[in-house]
């Protein structure tokens, strides 16, 4: 049993088809890349994924449950155990460090020691636990970016969704980054759906590439060995 699949997913934007008719079926503990041009569909895979958005036609199953089929959600975004980094963060502007990673946390109406627990371990895994109280705007882009990373995994996800999220740092601040992703991932064990237009953060990061064009899946492939 797949721990997340999409069975002949079909989403139009009025004319505009995103998504015509893919399959695709993602296995526990997997780094799929998700690779290709602008407007191909990428994004559209993790919101349908994430329940953010709804297929028109086909099924979407999450550990093997119906989470959405025909244009209906069956299991809610947040029922659904997937965390999601934006390519914009979605950071809350006016709340501090700790306070974007406990917002989830209350949510799910976990005891308060288990909350500051929690955060502390997250920002120590990230290396932010000196940043707890500062703001975003205070942060620079890559510790921007480690506060998504946290907020997603603090909520220990069965998966995590990641759109185009080192897309703006420049290449250096880029590689670093994808290393510590690899890291947290092997430290912690999370299924990673991840996409990109790079094709070297493709090469990094992934077990298994898709490739995508015009709303199709038009090829896969593990990495070359080595």
């Amino acid at each position: 049993m797949s721990l997340l699949a999409l069975d002949a997913v079909r989403v139009a934007y009025g004319a505009r088809i995103a998504l015509d008719g893919v399959s695709l079926a993602v296995e526990e503990g997997e780094r799929v890349v998700i690779l290709g041009p602008s407007g191909c569909g990428k994004t559209t895979i993790l919101r349908v994924l994430a329940g953010l958005a709804a297929p028109d036609q086909g099924r979407v199953l999450i550990g093997g449950q119906l989470a959405s089929v025909d244009g209906r959600l069956l299991i809610e975004p947040e029922r659904r155990g997937l965390g999601m980094v934006f390519q914009d963060l979605a950071l809350w502007p006016h709340l501090s460090v700790t306070g974007n990673l406990e917002l989830g946390l209350r949510a799910r109406g976990l005891p308060r020691a288990k909350r500051k627990r929690r955060i502390r371990e997250m920002l120590d895994l990230v290396e932010l636990a000196d940043f707890a109280t500062a703001h975003p705007a205070e942060l620079s882009g890559g510790q921007q970016q480690r506060v998504a990373l946290a907020r997603a995994l603090v909520l220990q996800p069965r998966a995590l969704l990641m759109d185009e999220p080192l897309s703006s740092l420049d290449p250096e601040l880029n590689r670093r980054l994808r290393g510590e992703i690899l890291a947290l991932q092997k430290r912690l064990g999370f299924t990673l759906v991840y996409v990109t237009h790079d094709h070297g953060e493709a090469a990094a990061l992934a077990t298994r590439t898709i490739r995508m064009e015009h709303g199709r899946i038009i090829g896969q492939n593990a990495p070359a060995a080595g």
